[in-house]
């Protein structure tokens, strides 16, 4: 988006003094001709650039010129970085805190500018709470004061105890060296270790939460996109898995694969249905992924499968038979 790159234009100069045009073109990935016509923006918008020429010229911000945003406390600030997804914010407990941080960003804009944003805030919908199909997205309850302690011990580097209750099984208190928290489709998750060994915790599923005084036995750098990917491979190919042949209409495969854990392989049939081979999670999760497909899916295999489908069809034929 261009208002994206006007501000990484602004914060360049400010942390790099002076900049030519083919250095700031580099920097933005675009056309040198592009960033002249965002210079010339930004001076129209009152933002005081200025251009030396010569050798060693380039673009400059008049000394002394600073954006300020009056107030941001460390969550606020915190919450801004994570304010892409809204849903985010509030998996982490930092619903209340973002709100709060974009009324002072909207009050350090300039007058003329305020009504101007709160038009365009008001174009825009990110993340609604249901599709065009009206299925409600998943919801996350966390209490705040539990997401605090949690991000406390995250971010500190700290031990923490968790009161977790682990799906079919009594809430047990475990003590675990957080590494990092990740968000994804409106769920949120701990990633950590227990024993030297990685676990994965549902941030929902976390009852109570306690930072300890104690040092986190953890890596001093991470990588959280890769722990996620890797800690997502094994969960795709451990536990009780099973694996399913389906023959389907095309045009319902997204709603499979957007259910299923993988797709390990696929072909088309002459007469154009998909073949699809992929994993569930256990044996109830693939029943009730081919049961929402109705007859646009036929699970081929395994038999036990096919099985089970045909016994709740007849229990359903017979319910309705009068």
């Amino acid at each position: 988006m261009r208002a994206d790159r006007l501000v990484s234009l602004v914060l360049l100069l400010r942390r790099h003094g002076r900049l030519s045009a083919a250095r700031l073109a580099r920097e933005l990935e675009v056309s040198t001709r592009t960033v002249l016509r965002d210079i010339e923006a930004l001076s129209a918008a009152g933002v005081p650039v200025y251009a030396e020429r010569g050798r060693h010229g380039g673009f400059a911000l008049l000394p002394g010129f600073q954006t300020e945003l009056t107030g941001l406390n460390h969550d606020e600030a915190l919450a801004l970085l994570v304010a892409g997804s809204r849903r985010g914010a509030q998996v982490f407990g930092l619903g209340s805190a973002l709100a709060s941080a974009m009324l002072k960003v909207a009050d350090a804009l300039p007058e003329g500018h305020r009504d101007i944003a709160a038009g365009a805030a008001r174009r825009l919908l990110i993340e609604p709470e249901t599709d065009l199909l009206s299925r409600r997205a998943p919801a996350e309850e966390v209490p705040d004061a539990v997401a605090a302690e949690i991000r406390r011990a995250v971010f500190a580097g700290h031990r923490l105890r968790i009161r977790y209750a682990a799906v079919d099984q009594a809430p047990k208190w475990r003590t675990v060296d957080p590494i990092g928290l990740v968000t994804a489709r409106g769920q949120g998750y701990l990633l950590a270790a227990r024993s030297g060994e990685d676990r994965t915790y549902r941030l929902s599923r976390v009852l109570a939460a306690e930072e300890l005084d104690e040092p986190a036995e953890r890596p001093d750098d991470v990588d959280l996109d890769r722990a996620w990917q890797e800690r997502s491979t094994r969960f795709r190919t451990g536990g009780d898995q099973v694996v399913v042949l389906v023959r389907m209409n095309p045009a319902r495969r997204k709603e499979l694969v957007d259910t299923a854990l993988a797709v390990l392989a696929e072909e088309s049939d002459e007469d154009g249905r998909l073949r699809l081979e992929v994993s569930f999670q256990d044996a109830r999760h693939a029943v009730w992924a081919l049961w929402q497909l109705g007859v646009s899916a036929e699970a081929l295999s395994p038999e036990w499968l096919r099985a089970s489908l045909r016994d709740r069809a007849v229990a359903i034929a017979a319910r309705y038979e009068t």
